[in-house]
């Protein structure tokens, strides 16, 4: 029975009072601020999935996921996807020229994709 030293709790004395000699883990990411994907997958977590959300919290792995979540979504979001670029599945011989042309115009800093937007037949400019 190994485990009764592992299971026992230490305290020290300070003033009048005993405290628990607790010890929180380390982070895996102590300098990463939580970005905007991160915030979000939060709000999901606590608002949409409880049991998940207090599992991960009591387990300790609530920021790591948290901020795994936010670095995918970040990595994504910086990488551009041809079927969001053009509106519809491109020809795999042509994604080539269109990423490098999208890069291009993304260099200026004044293309945004929702400005390139075609108008609908019959609506007005």
């Amino acid at each position: 029975m190994g485990n009764e030293r592992e299971n026992e709790i230490t305290y020290r004395k300070e003033g009048d009072y005993y405290i628990t000699n607790l010890i929180v883990p380390k982070d895996e990411y102590p300098d990463y601020c939580i970005g905007k994907y991160g915030r979000l997958r939060l709000n999901y977590l606590k608002e949409h999935k409880k049991a998940e959300y207090t599992i991960m919290l009591m387990n300790g792995t609530l920021r790591k996921h948290i901020v795994q979540i936010d670095i995918d979504a970040k990595n994504r979001a910086s990488s551009p996807n041809i079927d969001c670029i053009t509106g519809y599945p491109i020809n795999p011989i042509f994604e080539n020229i269109v990423i490098n042309w999208y890069k291009f115009l993304s260099s200026f800093g004044t293309f945004k994709i929702l400005e390139s937007k075609i108008p609908m037949i019959g609506s007005t400019i």
